[in-house]
């Protein structure tokens, strides 16, 4: 299978080859404008098309540009996890009358606390590429809900997919599931546990912004559809305006 951790990251703005994670070593260089990343990434591509701007014309996401030097510092597996486990922690202190966990503000999401937890991306079934799989999915079904990816666009994302110097499958992944229906039952099925659903929302909202009904409409059956707690999703998109403030 292709590797869909490394496309995720690009999606959501981390640089390519394989460099994804924060392991706690020096944090990246520079005022973290995804701007500069962007042109370091066209570089060390050899001018192949940052998939960081695909996903802003694929998406129609403002979600890569917020989220700044989080995306690039986490990595879009980690980021992802990281929020869900922050706003599962947030829900959980809510519901027992506690003080919600508190995090530095510019640095709002918790990389490590998720490792070796049911968010962590590699403790689940399929490890790391197989939930990559499930969040690039579910981002592209997001994309999908105002009905903006038509024929048209389609072909203009096609010809930047052909410029991106990807490998047969990830183009292959991508094409087709940009031609596929919108498919809600496919994207609810890949959630294998609670923490993956919440994940799974978690990634369907970084897609997106929901300033249109069919967007906001697509979400709430979304989070109904995985089971989500009306709470849970508040802290979701609480995890994700923060992340995006201190980007």
């Amino acid at each position: 299978m292709f590797d869909a951790k490394s496309l995720l990251d690009q999606f959501l703005g981390a640089p390519g080859g394989g460099q994804t994670g924060h392991r706690g070593g020096s944090r990246p260089g520079g005022s973290g404008d995804l701007l500069s990343q962007g042109k370091d990434f066209l570089s060390s591509q050899g001018g192949g098309l940052a998939l960081g701007s695909l996903a802003g014309l694929m998406l129609g996401t403002k979600t890569g540009r917020k989220l700044g030097k989080n995306a690039v510092t986490y990595g879009g597996l980690a980021l992802v996890a990281g929020l869900a486990y922050k706003a599962y922690q947030g829900h959980k202190a809510s519901q027992q009358n506690a003080p919600r966990p508190q995090y530095p503000q510019d640095e709002p999401v918790p990389l490590d606390a998720p490792r070796g937890t049911a968010f962590d991306p590699a403790e689940q079934p399929g490890g790391e590429n197989q939930a990559a799989v499930a969040l690039l999915t579910a981002m592209i079904s997001a994309a999908k809900a105002d009905g903006h990816i038509d024929r048209e666009e389609q072909d203009r994302i096609f010809d930047k997919i052909d410029e991106a110097g990807l490998d047969a499958e990830a183009k292959a992944f991508l094409m087709d599931e940009l031609r596929a229906p919108l498919d809600l039952d496919k994207v609810v099925a890949s959630a294998t546990s609670p923490e993956t659903a919440a994940e799974i929302y978690a990634a369907s909202r970084l897609a997106i912004d929901p300033d249109h009904p069919a967007e906001k409409a697509y979400l709430q059956m979304l989070a109904a559809r995985l089971g989500l707690d009306a709470g849970l999703v508040e802290e979701i998109e609480l995890a994700v305006r923060e992340a995006e403030m201190a980007g």
